[in-house]
């Protein structure tokens, strides 16, 4: 972690640029702090950024180096004089629980809600030395925790804070194991991901290092009892022993930092390294988490590598000369990668890839001492205490050489993983390339070159020599994903030299299947098919994902030249190249398949341009497919239905062409002239001597309000093929209904005629005119010899007359033989005239009686009563000029002309009063003024305001109006 001065501690230099490669990635830098402290450090401890110091007065600093310029300032309960010096802390990796250890054994709880630490009494006498967290922290209590004493015990306590004056910290206390071998110097407890009962739990002294996995024991309630002491007594640790020395050495147990970009939920699933220091050196490995817990530990031991104290270099004095002896490692963390030594003084970083020291830095004097090198777990940043400096290791790109390693190593996979930039990740995508090409593993070379800029035509002529076409086609699959898509050229290239690569190994696999052969002694025939599905597919997944870098025209000719035809249609299909496709089934009268292509289609295009062709040979099958695509234009596709129609000699009720015509006329409500004009010529054309279907269609037709066809386009159709009622009922509908009668008496159709003759109901004259032709027709055919049958047909038509067909007969026809109906005739004349006489009399009796009521009017008059008074004013009606109505309703001439004014039209309205304005100039003769009084008289009193029209007019009006008193009108 970088200081910053304004939070209230500083580093020497500034840590804000970007890291620099050439910058050492360890730095040593004094932090100073910005406030006075008396006493000397007697302990230190950090974790999750937060800083805690031990003062040799008693007093404890806690500070949280997000804002350092808050400071807890602690003092233990007691004096130091009762309780000694702080001997020791132990934080947790959250800065959740501290637990403080003092020079007489008194041991002390603080929680980091809290500034007053609490004794624990259980503990009380104990020396602690380490203290293994529970994985499951953060919580409010500790859960359960293991405690490492000086005599070799641990035990397993559980502490939950508590505000209660009486009440003890700890839940409980028991020793769970005793370690014959002195203080237990290092415990940690982990994890087994998958396996929530069981836990790994490593145990560190001087010269031994236990290794326990096994299953905890549950309670029913949490805290109330020991969970691992079941896995002391049950399992037997896998143990690691060192040299044993004379001398003492300073031993611990580390645990490398979660990464920097696991956060704590995913902690279990993270494989951490452990160290362990004693007298000889380091002992260290991966916590591996598989596989089964029984054989677990005997894995992560046979897997550790040691470090011996003598591979670090001694000492040199001033004079440039080593040592003789050299002093213990006195103090040791783990950071993602290196081990950081503190020795003699001096801090070394050692990789643990390659044990390579890659830092050796002189820290402290000759003579100064160390209070230990910590590691904040969670925030990967490093320090060294002493009893008056604090001192932080700053880290910078620490990965930066992990992938050389690796690739040294020859672990290509790892060291393309820490590769971070492009020519990091080129150097190892070719080294591995050159490896595998060795060892003769081309396939898997091809991958690691496709990802290199090794030249192109070197690698693929390695594989050309060397016969591994595979190999090439993975190399050239690899480099096409790899360009640009701006590199236009080489991705064509490359593609279609991918297809010829692909079409030769399809036809080596045919050719070995065609053959029964053999590829090797271990691979027979059904390997050999199952490998050619599996580059068959390849092949269309690679069409499907680079069609776009494919020329069509190259690409048709390679796969055609190697005869490939599933492959052919596969690729034209994939680019939605259909004309191809059809074309090819087409070309080779493939139509189940050629049909197969077309349901597909919804490009209008394919349909017109493929439609003739189709219709030929599979018309009933197309018609199908063309009836479910309502979007196709029907007259795109009239040419083929007429070619169609030319050369089929089916009957009506299968032409196919027919049958599409309608679908489109019925279903689809088609109006298109062209459309019914084709219909009607396929019908008119037809051999078959029966019009039925034809005269069907016209029949629909004239039920339109406009037909669609072409009236005259019909009619010639249908004269040119003798489609004679056709005729007459397309003239029929064209109204020229003498030209259908004639042509129907030409071809002797006297039904028809007839028929015909009786349709102008409205225009008798026509419709007698019709009939004179019919009958002319009946009675030149009939001759002599049937007159009686000429005079049946007269009945049909009442309008004919027997006068009217008498012109008709031969001169020489006796008369005796229709003798019956002329006299029929004359007495019918007789019974109309008699019938006209009686009219005419009934007609004189009516005018007769309507003159006696004319004159009947003149004396007609009214009673008027004294007191009657006017029905629109209300006052004395005789008072002033009057008019009487034969309802008995009488008005003053005044109040009527008013009344008439206010509820006639607006044109009545200006009539009365220009009469009115004419009436009053006066100077006009008496003969005008007289018809101007009349006139006004009669457009006023010509019906009665309260019961004439004008009172029916007003029906919509309210009885009562907004000037009537409306409680009158209450019930």
């Amino acid at each position: 972690m970088a200081l910053s001065p304004s939070n209230g501690y500083v580093a020497s230099t500034s840590l804000q640029h970007l890291p620099d490669p050439t910058e050492p990635i360890f730095n040593v830098e004094t932090v100073r702090l910005q406030f006075t402290i008396s006493s000397d450090f007697v302990a230190a401890q950090v974790a999750n950024n937060v800083l805690v110091l031990a003062l040799s007065t008693g007093r404890i600093l806690r500070i949280d180096l997000d804002s350092p310029a808050d400071i807890d300032d602690i003092d233990l309960p007691k004096k130091s004089s009762e309780v000694g010096l702080i001997r020791r802390m132990f934080l947790d990796p959250s800065a959740s629980h501290l637990i403080i250890t003092t020079t007489l054994g008194e041991n002390y709880y603080l929680h980091t809600q809290s500034r007053q630490p609490k004794a624990l009494s259980r503990l009380k006498g104990v020396s602690i030395e380490s203290i293994a967290w529970n994985p499951s922290l953060p919580t409010a209590s500790t859960r359960e925790i293991l405690v490492g004493a000086s005599d070799g015990n641990i035990y397993e306590v559980y502490v939950e804070p508590s505000n209660e004056f009486y009440r003890r910290e700890e839940k409980y206390l028991k020793a769970v194991y005793k370690s014959s071998d002195g203080p237990v110097t290092g415990l940690f407890v982990d994890l087994i991901p998958d396996r929530p009962d069981f836990r790994r739990i490593l145990v560190a002294t001087r010269s031994k290092f236990s290794h326990f996995v096994g299953r905890i024991g549950r309670h029913g309630q949490e805290g109330s009892g020991s969970i691992f002491t079941k896995l002391f007594e049950t399992e037997a640790p896998t143990i690691h022993e060192a040299e044993r020395t004379t001398r003492s050495a300073p031993s611990a147990l580390v645990i490398s930092p979660d990464p920097p970009d696991v956060s704590s939920g995913d902690k279990s699933d993270t494989e951490h390294v452990f160290a362990w220091l004693s007298a000889g050196g380091l002992f260290y490995g991966r916590l591996q988490t598989t596989p089964s817990p029984s054989t677990l530990g005997n894995k992560v031991l046979n897997d550790s590598k040691t470090f011996a104290r003598s591979q670090i270099p001694a000492t040199e004095n001033s004079a440039g000369r080593k040592r003789p002896t050299q002093d213990p490692i006195a103090g040791i963390v783990l950071t993602q990668w290196h081990m950081l030594c503190f020795v003699e003084g001096r801090i070394v970083a050692i990789n643990r890839l390659d044990e390579r020291i890659v830092f050796d830095q002189v820290i402290l004097e000759p003579g100064q001492s160390a209070l230990g090198l910590l590691a904040d777990q969670k925030k990967n940043t490093f320090w060294l205490f002493t009893t008056q400096e604090i001192f932080e290791i700053v880290v910078t790109d620490e990965d930066r050489d992990v992938w050389k390693i690796m690739l040294k190593e020859q672990k290509f996979d790892a060291a393309l993983q820490y590769a971070k930039d492009s020519a990091q990740k080129d150097a190892v995508a070719t080294a591995s390339g050159d490896y595998l090409v060795s060892k003769g593993q081309f396939l898997d070379a091809a991958g690691a070159y496709g990802k290199s800029s090794k030249p192109f035509e070197q690698v693929a002529l390695a594989f050309i020599d060397n016969g591994e076409q595979d190999a090439l086609r993975r190399y050239l699959l690899a480099k096409l994903s790899a360009y640009k898509k701006s590199s236009i050229m080489q991705r064509t290239l490359i593609a279609s030299w991918l297809t010829e690569i692909f079409m030769s190994k399809l036809n080596s696999l045919d050719d070995t299947i065609t053959t029964k052969a053999e590829l090797s002694e271990n691979t027979s025939t059904a390997d050999t098919m199952d490998e050619l599905a599996i580059i068959r597919k390849e092949f269309q997944d690679f069409v499907t994902r680079y069609k776009g870098d494919l020329d069509r025209k190259t690409t048709y000719e390679i796969i055609s030249a190697h005869g490939r035809e599933q492959e052919l249609l596969s690729f034209a299909t994939e680019i939605n190249d259909y004309n191809y496709v059809l074309s090819y089934w087409v070309q080779r009268d493939r139509w189940s398949e050629s049909l197969s292509v077309l349901k597909k289609q919804t490009e209008p295009g394919i349909f017109y341009r493929y439609s003739s062709v189709l219709m030929a040979h599979v018309a009933t099958e197309l018609v199908d497919v063309l009836m479910r695509h309502p979007d196709l234009n029907p007259r795109n596709l009239i040419p083929a239905l007429l070619n169609y129609n030319k050369d089929t000699r089916v009957p009506l009720s299968q032409n196919q062409a027919a049958r599409y015509l309608l679908f489109v006329i019925n279903q689809l409500h088609s109006t298109d002239a062209a459309v019914h004009n084709s219909l009607i010529s396929i019908y008119a054309s037809h051999p078959s001597p029966s019009e039925s279907a034809l005269l069907s269609y016209l029949e629909t037709q004239s039920l339109a309000q406009t037909p669609s066809y072409d009236a005259d386009f019909a009619l010639r159709l249908c004269i040119q093929h003798s489609r004679i009622q056709s005729c007459v009922h397309i003239y029929s509908s064209m109204g020229q209904y003498v030209s259908a009668v004639t042509l129907a008496l030409k071809h002797n159709e006297i039904d028809l005629a007839s028929l015909v003759a009786d349709r102008p109901d409205s225009n008798p004259p026509l419709r007698k005119k019709l009939w004179l032709a019919v009958a002319k027709k009946v009675i030149s055919d009939q001759g002599t010899g049937s007159i009686k049958t000429a005079i049946e047909f007269l009945k049909r038509c009442e309008l004919l007359r027997i006068e009217d067909l008498i012109p008709f007969f031969p001169d020489f026809v006796v008369i005796d033989d229709f003798k019956e109906e002329i006299c029929a005739a004359l007495e019918s004349y007789s019974r109309h005239i008699d019938a006209l006489k009686t009219e005419m009399d009934a007609s004189a009796a009516t005018a007769e009686s309507i003159k006696s009521d004319v004159k009947a009017l003149d004396r007609r008059y009214a009673v008027v009563e004294p007191g009657e008074r006017c029905y629109i004013c209300r006052l004395p009606l005789l008072a002033r000029q009057f008019f009487v109505f034969p309802c008995q309703h009488g008005f003053h001439s005044e109040c009527l002309g008013k009344k008439v004014l206010e509820l006639a039209g607006m044109t009545q309205r200006g009539r009365i009063r220009e009469l009115q304005a004419s009436l009053g100039r006066g100077g006009r003769g008496d003969e005008r003024r007289e018809r101007e009084v009349r006139e006004l008289d009669a457009l006023v009193a010509g019906a009665c305001v309260l019961c004439g029209d004008l009172a029916i007019k007003r029906v919509e009006e309210p009885f009562v109006t907004s000037e009537d008193d409306a409680e009158e009108w209450a019930l």
